[in-house]
């Protein structure tokens, strides 16, 4: 009877909207999507932020009163089994995680995502980082928020470039609701979501990202929101260190992409074991770091937000390198380790079954970069640097680095602190990250492999345009087909018939020999002289270039140009399928084309 209720409610507020769709004009009816988006996504964030935050709270209950301290070394490895197991069960093992896989139905899916997208990532995250994994939320969040923008779209039948905003949209609200930060989440949609996507709709995705913190600023409160005030003021001598601090967070962002990927590539390609397997494996290793290195369990905030507060030394309590006869170097030493032990964290929750995002791995590991850096300056009587705005700087260095982001990282940081004070050098800093990474890394680890195979977009709006087209659109299969042992009468015959300009040509045994071209042999079909001395035989055109089904269209792009051909004989696994011509592929381009500025 209640599920009815729910049912009918809905029913009634789709049939509001689609009136609203069909009397507002086009930019009210996307104002009004983009609030609906935001307002969704935001209430999904708060709902997915306060479930880890109690779960923590009750973490935190139990050692006061249990006093089982090693216990909380295994819950990372009962979430991750948990994960898999609702996966597995509920989900059908689809989860649908990754921002890589959201960029993936932007470019090849043209922003259909699928409808359990809208709650997979929160209830798998929420079990994995709750229970202490190593991950964060806001990766999670960004995809719950473009599935839930791309499914608005399809009910109400919007185009492709709409459909392609309200997903930019669900993703900045569902940014700026984790951080309480809207530009934040504006840009995150711009640089790393719609990266290689033109629209000039920007309303929508500012009036969303809006309602996400709107949301998050009345919902939660302060223990759940990352968020600092205790800064020292810019000094203008210290410039030098922070671009020397940008140079050391790009290099940190390098390591940790490539170590992380590793071990990723480690999981997929040698681990042939079952989930469960996997799951109790890299759950394993992770509670042996945690057991080493405290701060690595679960996302790892509270300790971002130690360091910044100048109480460093309350991370180092009770840990195996509380060592008084070491002094500050114990703490220099352990925070060192932990920031280059995060990416194994990380990588290992994830890659062994886990759910969680790159987003606060990132900010935890430039944290604690930036406060090592300056720790041993300081140290080292180099020169004395202020260790919170290097804390909290280097956060930004390490975002910009790992995620190709710098605005993002630059904005974050500044909403976050509650100003602007520290704008001078988180541009020094962002900056001079993302172009140290750039030199070793030409796209970001979500996207690397993924640019590799031509699967998502990028900043060349050509080659997005030829990334949509699929070979099956334009392969021709409507064709005429002569027997090479045939005369030319019957040859003369079937062009007549035909309003092609190409025949196949194949044997008795039905396999493919050549092609004959209609405008190479017009002369000798209409020479009586040569029709007595020539065969169908001769007159078949063969080329080395083929291409298959499975080439990509740059691929087949770099054929014609090489071939020099209006026509290519296409094959799917050896199997002659049909005609790809320059004339079909240009139309698709158009297609393409039209559909994105439509």
């Amino acid at each position: 009877m209640r599920n009815n209720k729910i049912i009918s409610v809905l029913k009634h507020h789709t049939l509001l909207i689609k009136y609203l769709h069909d009397h507002l004009s086009r930019n009210q009816f996307l104002i009004l999507s983009g609030i609906l988006v935001g307002i969704t996504t935001g209430f999904l964030a708060v709902i997915l932020k306060s479930i880890v935050h109690k779960l923590h709270i009750i973490i935190d209950a139990q050692l006061e009163v249990f006093n089982y301290p090693y216990l909380n070394l295994f819950l990372p490895l009962l979430g991750i089994l948990l994960t898999v197991w609702v996966v597995k069960v509920f989900l059908n093992g689809k989860d649908g995680k990754g921002i890589s896989n959201l960029l993936i139905d932007i470019a090849q899916r043209s922003g259909i995502m699928a409808r359990y997208k809208m709650y997979s990532q929160v209830i798998a995250s929420a079990l994995t980082v709750g229970f202490g994994g190593s991950a964060g939320l806001e990766g999670p969040i960004a995809v719950t928020g473009g599935a839930v923008g791309s499914n608005f779209a399809r009910v109400y039948k919007l185009s492709y470039r709409e459909r392609i905003l309200l997903i930019g949209c669900g993703t900045a609200s569902g940014i700026a609701t984790a951080f309480n930060a809207p530009i934040t989440g504006m840009m995150f949609a711009i640089e790393v979501i719609l990266v290689g996507v033109v629209f000039s709709d920007f309303i929508p995705l500012i009036i969303s990202a809006v309602c996400g913190a709107l949301i998050s600023k009345i919902i939660l409160d302060d223990s759940i929101l990352l968020e600092f005030k205790s800064l020292e003021e810019f000094d203008y001598q210290n410039v030098f260190y922070y671009i020397l601090l940008g140079i050391f967070t790009g290099l940190v962002s390098v390591y940790y992409s490539r170590s992380t990927m590793k071990i990723e590539n480690l999981f997929k390609q040698q681990f042939k074991w079952n989930d469960y397997s996997k799951a109790i494996f890299g759950g394993l290793l992770l509670a042996f770091l945690c057991f080493i290195f405290p701060p690595l369990f679960g996302e790892g905030y509270s300790s971002v937000k130690t360091l910044a507060s100048g109480n460093a030394h309350d991370i180092i309590t009770k840990s195996f390198f509380d060592i008084p006869q070491l002094g500050d170097w114990a703490l220099i030493i352990f925070v060192g380790l932990i920031f280059l032990f995060k990416s194994f964290a990380y990588s290992l929750t994830v890659s062994s079954g886990g759910s969680g995002g790159n987003f606060a791995p990132s900010l935890f590991a430039g944290a604690f970069s930036g406060y090592f850096f300056a720790a041993v300056n300081n140290k080292l009587n180099i020169h004395i640097l202020p260790v919170s705005n290097f804390t909290l700087v280097g956060m930004c260095g390490v975002i910009s680095g790992v995620m190709y982001a710098p605005l993002t990282g630059i904005f974050l940081i500044a909403e976050i602190t509650g100003g602007y004070d520290l704008i001078l050098p988180l541009m020094l800093v962002s900056t001079s990250a993302y172009a140290i990474a750039k030199i070793f890394e030409p796209y970001s680890m979500e996207k690397k492999h993924l640019v590799a195979q031509k699967q998502i977009f990028t900043e060349d709006y050509d080659q997005n345009l030829l990334g949509l087209i699929k070979s099956e659109e334009i392969i021709d299969t409507d064709f005429e087909v002569i027997n090479s042992n045939s005369s030319l009468g019957e040859l003369l015959i079937l062009i007549r018939q035909s309003n092609r300009n190409i025949i196949v040509c194949k044997d008795n045994n039905d396999k493919y020999v050549g092609f004959i071209l209609f405008d190479k042999v017009r002369k000798v079909l209409l020479d009586p002289e040569l029709q007595q001395t020539l065969s169908v035989k001769e007159l078949i055109s063969k080329t080395k270039f083929q291409v298959d089904t499975a080439d990509s269209v740059v691929e087949i792009i770099n054929k014609f140009e090489e071939a020099d051909l209006w026509y290519l004989p296409a094959f799917n696994r050896g199997d002659f399928v049909g005609f790809i011509s320059k004339t079909r592929f240009l139309s698709a381009y158009r297609n393409k084309l039209r559909l994105t500025l439509s």
